[in-house]
């Protein structure tokens, strides 16, 4: 049997070797939530080094993605695939076991380099997998279904493992899956050779990074209660900077890693900001909500994952669902119909959070559905409207748009948060307590633990008050995204029709 009908034969293998690789990356994006809490007085981490462990994964993959997207054109998409499940395996062991909060850092950069070697590769091998448009169109509903449904289900797998067993289980149960896909993915993945004559940007790629880095750590830095100002100032110059620096090397490029032209299409920049915005919100929503069943309801890990388990079931259901009402409904009232759907939900929440668990269930299953549905059609606008020679880029985009939305939400969201506790933490006159109370109410309840119960009663009333009220402001955030970014969409829907006549409009 020659290669090709080997292939052909293990094509739904194959799927669900990329599937798998597919769901470990995305589940590292939120698996952390319901761990958190625990992790984080485990490692005695810092309200920074918290948002640090959370944040390097998504901004590092972000920042990598173009440079092995374009690698992956060159020494071929099966190499690069096999290489980051090897690193992103050996990442995994080392987060499992590292002592403190920095190893842990680090470990979450290795784990981000190997997620960036697999990821473009597995929408691309898929594509050279599927030689029937059909088939292809529903193994690429199927990738969908994994990337918007995958992250929600995160802290749920995190809730399940930390029920039995320690925080580091929640990287290490990565291993056997590494190991799996890559012994048998050797095995049956068709080896293209690549081209050889794609340049690899690797300066284009170090800036791109540099720039998503330094303005998120300026955004984050803005967001502490006592901002370092200085540290601002720089680093919000260092990444507008070098953002600058890599448009004009792009534009100068024969070869670029991001060909801007794209965005001239409106479809395509619409699925970029829609992909941005509802992984911002999505993650930022999980995050928060995860954490105050945990620190205030006082739900165990694996209850927290329950609870939250409407959004993933309910965004899985949407993938499959959409791709199939997307022909009919239009890429751009599919985008914005999605959005409103999702800030429907999220807005029923904020009214019955502190209600029946079955009503709020309800809400949460709207917003996933809604967050399903537009990351489905935001993937449908943004390949769709790229020619085939774009492809690989196209999907890099989008890729970036994901993880750099859900950073971004991590780092705006938390902010928020972070911003309204601290105001709302007010402590009577005669209390003497350090002022990392004021950090977080995960260092209020650190502190609490050394106190006389009274004292302690006291103090995680205030604070958990306090957290309310910021969670409240974070929910509020989310909601107001969604519907902007849905009136967005729906109006230059409405102004591409009018002023062409035909192409994007609200309804077709």
């Amino acid at each position: 049997m020659t290669a090709t009908h080997e292939q052909s034969r293990n094509r739904w293998l194959v799927l669900a070797i990329v599937s798998s690789a597919l769901l470990l990356i995305v589940i590292d994006m939120t698996v952390l939530y319901t761990a958190l809490p625990r992790l984080t007085h485990e490692l005695q981490a810092s309200a920074s080094q918290k948002l640090w462990i959370i944040n390097a994964y998504p901004l590092v993959v972000a920042g990598l993605l173009p440079g092995l997207g374009a690698l992956g054109d060159r020494i071929g998409h099966k190499q690069l695939f096999l290489s980051g499940l090897l690193v992103f395996g050996l990442a995994s062991v080392i987060a499992a076991f590292a002592p403190g909060a920095e190893v842990l850092i680090a470990s979450r950069v290795l784990l981000a380099m190997g997620a960036a070697m697999m990821m473009p590769a597995t929408l691309s091998i898929i594509r050279l997998t599927f030689e029937d448009d059909k088939e292809r169109a529903f193994a690429i509903g199927i990738w969908a279904a994994v990337a918007s449904g995958g992250a929600a289900f995160g802290p749920v797998v995190g809730g399940i493992l930390l029920e039995f067993f320690w925080w580091g289980s929640v990287f290490l149960i990565n291993v056997p899956v590494v190991v799996l896909a890559f012994v048998v993915g050797a095995r049956i993945l068709k080896k293209h050779a690549g081209n050889k004559a794609q340049k690899w940007d690797l300066i284009g790629s170090a800036q791109i990074m540099v720039a998503l880095i330094a303005l998120t750590y300026a955004i984050k830095e803005l967001g502490k209660p006592q901002a370092d100002w200085m540290t601002c100032v720089i680093t919000l110059l260092l990444g507008t900077g070098a953002l600058v620096i890599f448009v004009r090397r792009q534009k100068r490029s024969a070869a670029p890693l991001i060909d801007f032209a794209l965005f001239r299409n409106k479809q395509f920049l619409l699925g970029v900001v829609a992909a941005s915005v509802m992984s911002a919100t999505l993650i930022g929503f999980e995050l928060v909500f995860s954490q105050r069943l945990q620190l205030v309801s006082g739900y165990s890990p694996l209850q927290a994952g329950l609870l939250i388990l409407p959004i993933p079931l309910a965004a899985f259901f949407a993938g499959p669902l959409t791709g199939s009402l997307q022909p009919r409904l239009g890429t751009a009232r599919l985008l914005w119909l999605s959005l409103l759907v999702a800030g429907v939900g999220s807005l029923t929440y904020l009214f019955i959070f502190d209600g029946d668990v079955l009503w709020w269930s309800v809400a949460l299953a709207v917003f996933g559905f809604g967050a399903g549905a537009a990351i489905t059609g935001s993937s449908t606008a943004i390949i769709n409207n790229a020619p085939a020679s774009r492809a690989g880029m196209a999907a890099s985009i989008e890729e970036v748009a994901y993880e750099l939305g859900g950073a971004m939400g991590v780092t705006i969201l938390g902010s928020i948060m972070s911003v309204i506790y601290t105001m709302k933490l007010v402590l009577p006159a005669d209390t003497t307590l350090p002022g990392i109370v004021h950090d977080s109410l995960d260092q209020a309840r650190l502190v609490a633990e050394q106190l006389p119960p009274a004292q302690a009663e006291r103090l995680l009333s205030l604070a958990f008050a306090s957290f309310d009220d910021a969670f409240i402001g974070v929910i509020i955030g989310v909601t107001a995204m969604l519907f902007v970014t849905a009136g967005v969409v729906y109006g230059v829907s409405l102004r591409s029709a009018a002023s062409a006549g035909h192409g994007l409009n609200p309804g077709h």
